[in-house]
């Protein structure tokens, strides 16, 4: 897409020439035509944003998957079209000149008509076909919905879906998913959101590792033994860590720490060390002993999406799906109280899971 900024033509022609000197004006001061001046594409005023944004061009780089002289080329050519500086280098990233906060405000009204001008297209389109961009947190996309969309996608042919799994939640505004699962409510008001359910963790531990360590029966025993965790933006594995070991730093206690659901179970199902999963694992099939030590914790699950996008036959299936997925009165490890992992078989009465969750056992 690009933007062409005109002046105005002003001036075509003998006969206009005629009448501006019959009116007393100086052939040399004569209005002439001037050449459009062209502002380079998008994508240079897309990445001046994002550096921007990520404070420096390694963060962007790293989030945009684009090396760093890219970059600082599109960056550099965007400021030689405008004729003035964006942005000044510092030690420690970017800082935006005074023109340089002017350019970025107009680039992000640019930004908000691309996504309408987007948005637009995709209501026109009628059916559930197409790319579907469903965004959700790494654990629940691999080991909840994943499995599950075979049975969506047989149901809408023509549909691809198009799943991230990440554990930083995307920017529906700004149309980095058509729809997200995340583990965080968001604050913008411009959103639809929804609240699917809740994800109740408590610790978990492989029963090779408890008969080479021991059972803990108490939170004080925890101390003699290993833990693996997984790390996250919002440091919730921290505040969860202090609450069991206020004022002990982690060397010594954690063996390993990984940043994704998989390498976080399979380091517990093997035997690295105790950790904290949700109660659905059992469900699933995890072949894992829950430790019944009065600590757990609750996380509410939340669908965002634009406000316009319901008005997509594909967005609206997805979403409907989506609810359908996180029915608590289907599954109950996503009620709002706690049940115990031993009972959920009890209070379950569909089908069994672990045939479609086969694999997940670490035997």
């Amino acid at each position: 897409m690009e933007l062409w900024l005109t002046a105005q033509y002003v001036g075509s022609g003998n006969s206009r020439m005629h009448s501006l000197e019959d009116r007393g004006v100086p052939q040399g001061e004569h209005a002439v035509s001037v050449e459009p001046r062209v502002i380079p594409d998008w994508e240079a005023a897309h990445i001046f944003l994002e550096v921007t944004r990520c404070g420096s061009f390694r963060a962007a780089s790293e989030k945009l998957r684009r090396s760093v002289n890219a970059l600082r080329r599109k960056v550099d050519e965007l400021e030689q079209a405008l004729g003035v500086t964006l942005l000044t280098r510092q030690v420690n990233g970017v800082r935006l000149t005074e023109e340089g906060s002017k350019i970025y405000d107009a680039a992000l009204q640019m930004e908000m008509a691309s996504f309408d001008l987007l948005q637009a297209r995709n209501i026109s389109a009628k059916g559930v076909e197409g790319e579907l961009r469903l965004a959700v947190t790494e654990g629940l996309g691999t080991f909840w919905l994943a499995p599950r969309l075979v049975e969506f996608q047989r149901a809408n042919p023509k549909l691809m879906v198009n799943l991230a799994c990440a554990m930083k939640s995307a920017d529906v505004l700004r149309l980095e998913a058509d729809v997200s699962v995340q583990l965080g409510r968001p604050h913008s008001s411009d959103l639809k959101v929804v609240r699917l359910g809740r994800l109740h963790l408590m610790l978990f531990a492989a029963k090779s590792y408890l008969d080479t360590y021991g059972y803990p029966t108490k939170i004080s025993d925890l101390a003699k033994h290993r833990f693996v965790v997984q790390v996250d933006d919002d440091k919730r594995w921290m505040e969860f860590y202090d609450r069991i070991f206020p004022g002990i730093p982690p060397i010594g206690l954690v063996s390993l720490r990984s940043n994704v659901s998989s390498a976080h179970y399979w380091s517990i199902a093997k035997g690295a060390g105790i950790g904290v999963l949700p109660t659905y694992s059992q469900a699933i099939g995890a072949n894992l002993v829950p430790l019944d030590l009065g600590v757990t914790q609750d996380i509410d699950i939340w669908l965002t999406y634009h406000p316009d996008a319901k008005r997509i036959a594909r967005v609206r299936r997805t979403i409907e799906w989506i609810i359908q997925s996180f029915d608590s009165r289907r599954f109950p490890w996503f009620k709002d109280e706690f049940i115990h992992p031993d009972k959920l078989s009890q209070v379950y009465k569909g089908e069994p899971l672990v045939n479609m969750f086969a694999g997940y056992s670490s035997k």
